[in-house]
């Protein structure tokens, strides 16, 4: 079992900046390949960045892209989403996500545990 705890949601203006955070507790963490989605209301959950094991690999979705930034700290256990140049359309509730699939493959159905989630809100 792995626990994910997300921090760093909030409200802000577009334009800004945000930095989340995931701290993952359980089994090895550098086991698991990790991402970030995010969910808006009446959508469903959409993948947004995923990074492998390492840390070597990176991939996100086409509308973050040169916005946001995967990084993770495999000595801390923590995962982390820096979304820059936020947009209204960025506003949703982002999970971080654990998996044993490859980073390029990553998906919601492959997912293996999820956080609660945390809000993200940019204002216009």
């Amino acid at each position: 079992q792995v626990y994910l705890v997300e921090s760093g949601g909030g409200l802000v203006q577009a334009g800004g900046s945000l930095r989340l955070s995931c701290a993952a507790s359980g089994r090895t963490f550098s086991s698991y390949t990790m991402g970030w989605f995010r969910q808006a209301a009446g959508k469903e959950r959409e993948f947004v960045a995923a990074i492998s094991r390492t840390g070597a690999s990176t991939y996100y979705v086409d509308s973050v892209k040169g916005r946001f930034t995967i990084s993770r700290d495999n000595a801390k256990d923590t995962v982390y989403l820096q979304m820059n140049s936020l947009k209204p359309e960025d506003t949703a509730v982002y999970y971080c996500a654990a998996s044993a699939a490859t980073a390029r493959a990553m998906s919601a159905m492959n997912t293996n545990y999820w956080g609660q989630g945390t809000q993200v809100t940019v204002s216009s």
